[in-house]
Order: C-alpha cells, then sequence, then structure tokens
C-alpha cells in the first residue's frame, strides 16, 4: 500500500517544529518533507535540513518547471514542496508530513485527498502568539506584525482542518499530537482499498 500525508499548518511560533522534532525521534518511517524557500538563513539554520535555500530566479524557473507540489508566497518570500520527494516517500509506504501553510494545504488536498489527515496548531490566543514571536528574537518587530496579520488570516480558515491543536502546555499537545500522527498513518487511498476487497472477496 502506498504511504499517507499528515499537513500541519498554524502560525509561526506555535510549536509546529518543536512537535515534529520529537515524532522524528519516535518514528523510522516519517519522512518530514523539507521545503524550498528564498527567504534568507538564519543563525542556527542548516541547508537541507531546516529548508533548502535557493534565489528567487531558480524558484520562479522550478514553478515553470512544474517541479513543486504546492508553493506561496508569504512574507515577501517563496516557500515550495518538491514533488519528486513526496512521491518517492509515498511509494516506499511512509508517513509525509508537511509543515506548510492554509494555501499549500489547499494544493496538497487537491491532489491527495483520499490519504491526507490535516491538522491546524495554534497558541491559546493572538496576544501570547505574540510573546513567544518576541521571546525567541529572530524577527524585527514588522516581520512580528506581518506574522500576526498573516495568522489572523489563517485562522479564518480553521475550518477546512480536520484536527485543531491548541499548544498551551507543550508535553499534553506532543501526546495529543502522537494519537492524530497514528490515526493519519492508518489513511488508505483507493486504489488500495479497492484492491484489498478485491483479494478478500476471491481468497
Amino acid at each position: 500500500m502506498l504511504g499517507a500525508i499528515l499537513v500541519l499548518s498554524g502560525p509561526s511560533g506555535c510549536g509546529k517544529s518543536s512537535l515534529v522534532n520529537e515524532i522524528l525521534k519516535e518514528y523510522h518511517d516519517i519522512y518530514f518533507s523539507i521545503s524550498t524557500t528564498t527567504r534568507e538563513i538564519r543563525e542556527g539554520e542548516e541547508e537541507g535540513v531546516n529548508y533548502h535555500y535557493i534565489s528567487k530566479k531558480q524558484f520562479e524557473e522550478e514553478i515553470e518547471a512544474g517541479l513543486f507540489l504546492e508553493w506561496a508566497k508569504v512574507h515577501d518570500n517563496y516557500y515550495g514542496t518538491s514533488l519528486k520527494s513526496v512521491k518517492k516517500a509515498l511509494d516506499e509506504g511512509k508517513l509525509v508530513i508537511f509543515d506548510i501553510d492554509v494555501q499549500g494545504h489547499e494544493i496538497v488536498k487537491e491532489k491527495f485527498n483520499d490519504i491526507l489527515t490535516s491538522l491546524f496548531i495554534t497558541t491559546p490566543s493572538s496576544e501570547i502568539l505574540k510573546q513567544r514571536l518576541v521571546g525567541r528574537g529572530t524577527d524585527s518587530l514588522e516581520v512580528i506584525e506581518k506574522r500576526l496579520l498573516n495568522s489572523r488570516q489563517e485562522m479564518q480558515r480553521l475550518g477546512e482542518y480536520d484536527f485543531l491543536l491548541v499548544n498551551d502546555n507543550f508535553e499534553e499537545t506532543l501526546a495529543m499530537f502522537r494519537f492524530i500522527v497514528g490515526a493519519s498513518r492508518m489513511k488508505i487511498d483507493k486504489k488500495s482499498k479497492d484492491n484489498f476487497i478485491n483479494t478478500w472477496y476471491n481468497t
């Protein structure tokens, strides 16, 4: 059977990366899709670990060549997902986890809806989100304001997701995240379902 897909969305600063890092320590058949971006690399980040960093010109050329499963322009920078890597992981029966915005979720849903589980992660309030963004000290106040504005817009599309996690207590949120990961791994594509039904009837 093919693998499955779990899409994570939510504002920057809500804890998505920390949750994913914990899950990757526990499972070996999960492929975390590393996005390609045109934004500047931050202190402490690594090429091929956090993102693949390329120029805007190269990104736009790859859009034209159809090399992205999904892509979006956020905060004046491009972000996108390699289609080739995702297909390879699915063929190997892995759970593919995406950390993408609401625009990316919409595109992935159009292409892989039968094996897709979606999860929106956020903070208890916009004020707490602002505190976390300021506290981590990686963005200017101008960028933080852009992120807060974007998060308010994304919250309007919360109803498009299967699950919601409010990350107030990390350990409790992680425990619930494990359940969602387990459920998403059980998603089966239509072709595999049909093949199983035919085999079940004829054996």
